[in-house]
Order: structure tokens, then C-alpha cells, then sequence
């Protein structure tokens, strides 16, 4: 009997540890991608006139100050949901859900990085560097990896987590098939209108939603 009770508390504790994740990491990063796409140009046309904006430079420190955190809970999300799927979960889209969450996080991490480092330069050096080439380097490549390897990244994600969900039955098909169809756009769009990345974080924020509400047990076992 306490085996037997200590193995559904884990099951009713596992999902739900996966959406609070879930739901912390959608807030703090599209908040943090909103502040960013509100204060800075896209960095294809960024000359560095926000850098000198002490409101907008504030809004962009402060935005950086949340990616640690959002990555935190993502990757508390990634871990829990594994948990719960177990061994019904199959190898090789583990391995792509698994590998892509943590490149989207590294890309997340690296862009946060040069983009905390070149506030910092910026504020012992803000002439010499707005007026050289290294800034409008470091800006590209800021820009690419979160709109070209990080956003990608968070497609493939979404692919392969909308599988295991169609696969297990673990939710609604039809939050499969939405993923899909994000990922499409993600994979698709991004770098023609940034604003589409925020549609990663709704998205987690609809699948950890789904899981606080649903029986989140895959469909093989929902009868045992």
C-alpha cells in the first residue's frame, strides 16, 4: 500500500512540477522578448542610438537579468516531463527533444552573454565603440543566434515534443498538430519578423496549462 501511494503522488507531483516550470519560463521569457524587440531595432538595422537611451539601455539590463532564470525553468521543464513519460518515452525523439532544448537554452545563454558584455563595454567606451566595427559585429551576431539558432532550435523542439505528445497521448492531439504548426512558422518566418518568436513561449505556456488541468497520464496507462 505505500508503495502504491508513494508511486501516484509522484505521478500527480511530476506533471505539475513540469507546468509551473513550464508556465515560469513562457512569462519570463516573453517578457523578456517583448522588452527587447520594444527597446532595441532589428540588429540588420541597428546603428546603436538605444545604447545611448539610459531608459532603453535600463529595459534592455534588465530583460538580459531574466534569460538565466527562464532557461532555469525551461530546463526544469525538459527534465520533469521526461520523468513522467519514463519508458514509454522512445529513443530517438527523446534524443532530439533532449538535444534541441538544450541548444535552444546554450543559444539563449550565448546571446544573453554578448549582449550583457557589449552593455558593458558600451558604458567605458561608448563612442569609440559605437563608431567601430566591432559593435555592429558583436550585433549580428547577437541577432543570429537568437533569431537563427536559438528560435530554430525552439522549432525543432516543438516538433519533437508534438510527436511524443501525438505518439503517447499524454494531451490533446490538437495541441500536437498547433505544434507543428508553430514550428513550421518559427522555422519558416523568423528572421523576416522577430515578433514570431514570442510564439515559442505561448506555446509552452498552452502545453504546461493543458498539463495543470488534464490527466496528463499516457493514454496506455490511463486505464491500469
Amino acid at each position: 500500500m505505500i508503495a502504491v501511494t508513494s508511486h501516484t503522488a509522484h505521478r500527480l507531483r511530476t506533471p505539475r512540477a513540469a507546468a509551473v516550470a513550464g508556465v515560469v519560463f513562457s512569462i519570463l521569457l516573453s517578457v523578456s522578448l517583448a522588452i527587447v524587440r520594444l527597446a532595441v531595432p532589428p540588429y540588420r538595422a541597428d546603428v546603436g542610438d538605444w545604447v545611448t537611451d539610459p531608459v532603453r539601455r535600463s529595459a534592455v539590463q534588465f530583460a538580459i537579468q531574466l534569460i538565466p532564470f527562464a532557461g532555469m525553468a525551461f530546463l526544469w521543464f525538459i527534465g520533469v516531463l521526461r520523468s513522467h513519460l519514463g519508458e514509454l518515452e522512445d529513443q530517438f525523439f527523446a534524443t532530439v527533444f533532449f538535444g534541441s532544448g538544450l541548444l535552444f537554452v546554450a543559444s539563449l545563454f550565448v546571446c544573453a552573454m554578448l549582449a550583457g558584455g557589449l552593455l558593458d563595454t558600451m558604458a567605458r567606451s561608448q563612442a569609440r565603440l559605437l563608431d567601430s566595427d566591432a559593435f555592429y559585429l558583436v550585433r549580428q551576431v547577437i541577432g543570429a543566434s537568437m533569431n537563427i539558432f536559438a528560435i530554430r532550435m525552439a522549432g525543432v523542439f516543438m516538433v519533437s515534443t508534438s510527436v511524443i505528445v501525438f505518439r503517447t497521448a499524454i494531451l490533446p492531439r490538437w495541441i500536437a498538430f498547433s505544434g507543428f504548426a508553430c514550428a513550421v512558422i518559427l522555422l519558416s518566418i523568423i528572421t523576416n519578423w522577430p515578433w514570431i518568436a514570442l510564439l515559442f513561449p505561448l506555446w509552452i505556456l498552452v502545453v504546461s496549462t493543458c498539463i495543470l488541468v488534464a490527466d496528463v497520464r499516457p493514454a496506455s496507462l490511463k486505464h491500469s
